[in-house]
């Protein structure tokens, strides 16, 4: 059962995911600045860099979800496990889920890292198509969290943590190809995907797929996980990282795409899961797809990357708190159910536009 829950980071996504679980729980918001908005919760400052003092205020709660940078997720895992509490995150980089990991052997407490988008729900939704198969061939996973209305050579608007796309831009994307697991190289395996009538580009990005390589490893011939974006975008972003050499200059090359692709109210989102194999003896594709848009919660507009990111994690919570997942130990995301994940009260932000 949980009660009260801690959510660390009050940023565009964590304050959201406050405001939907105090629905259901007692909240508590932490956010390294005063806060200067009316939530509907309390608020307290928070600095992780003092460990003692974030374990003291985080020991009253029985759970956690850290919507912080993906660089101080282990952190708070760390206090969550030392605690016994469960934890929580959204996180996309593959080298922070492997310490959770770990941590996760000895947890009291369940330990949920990758409970967002991608990772988080596309592995879920496409964890629901391979369930249909007696053998698999190959399962392709595919988002894009897009601006509507693309300006500019890039064709992207940051509505999500800077930080943590050129993350996923840097570090290498783990795939099974040819039956193997193996490790690529981020914004390279680029394809063309067109989606009702307009052309989009498709290339590896790394941590989308969150375990599903261990899952499936020996058991598919190809398992990948691409970004979705406009023309032309990876080239771009080829040449910042690579040829300008800025993946050595994280900060400065976050400050830069920053200024110049500042958010925009109007995105959408679009979540494409396909899975070839064998029911029986006949060889099928099954395919999910859907495109998410900005949506009314309590009378405001969250973008679509807002609240879909927000609602995966706390349904993800509830589903802990109904007892519908282990209680304690690493909980994967292809072990949810997506009937199980939409059915619940945060679920309904997706069943909206399904």
């Amino acid at each position: 059962m949980i009660k009260n829950i801690a959510v660390v980071g009050l940023g565009k996504v964590g304050s959201l995911v406050a405001i939907l679980l105090n629905k259901s729980f007692q909240v508590h918001g932490f956010d390294s600045q005063t806060n200067t908005n009316s939530f509907p919760f309390q608020c307290s400052v928070i600095d992780i860099s003092d460990r003692q003092s974030t374990f003291d205020q985080l020991k009253p709660f029985d759970a956690v979800v850290s919507c912080l940078p993906y660089r101080y997720n282990i952190v708070i895992a760390q206090i969550a496990h030392q605690i016994g509490m469960h934890y929580f995150d959204l996180t996309e980089d593959i080298k922070t889920s492997v310490e959770i990991k770990k941590l996760s052997e000895t947890s009291k407490g369940i330990m949920a890292p990758q409970c967002g988008l991608a990772p988080g729900y596309i592995a879920i939704a496409g964890y629901d198509l391979v369930k249909r198969f007696d053998k698999l061939r190959d399962v392709e996973l595919r988002v894009g969290a897009l601006p509507r209305y693309p300006n500019g050579l890039l064709g992207y608007s940051f509505n999500w943590s800077p930080a943590g796309v050129i993350n996923e831009y840097i570090e290498d994307a783990e795939v099974i190809a040819n039956g193997k697991r193996k490790f690529v190289t981020s914004l390279l395996g680029l394809e063309t995907i067109n989606i009702e009538g307009r052309e989009y580009e498709a290339f590896y990005t790394s941590g989308g797929l969150g375990t599903l390589c261990k899952t499936l490893d020996g058991k598919v011939d190809t398992l990948n996980y691409k970004t979705i974006r406009y023309p032309g975008h990876a080239r771009l972003m080829r040449f910042l990282i690579t040829e300008l050499i800025l993946k050595d200059k994280k900060d400065v090359l976050e400050e830069i795409l920053t200024i110049a692709k500042p958010p925009v109210k109007e995105d959408m989102v679009h979540v494409y899961a396909a899975v070839e194999g064998w029911q029986g003896d006949k060889l099928f594709r099954e395919e999910f797809f859907h495109t998410y848009l900005p949506q009314e919660i309590d009378g405001q507009e969250f973008r679509a990357i807002s609240w879909t990111t927000a609602s995966s994690v706390c349904s993800i919570v509830e589903l802990v708190h109904q007892g519908k997942t282990p209680s304690k130990g690493y909980l994967k995301q292809e072990d949810i159910d997506l009937d199980d994940f939409l059915s619940t009260s945060y679920g309904q932000y997706y069943k909206n536009q399904m």
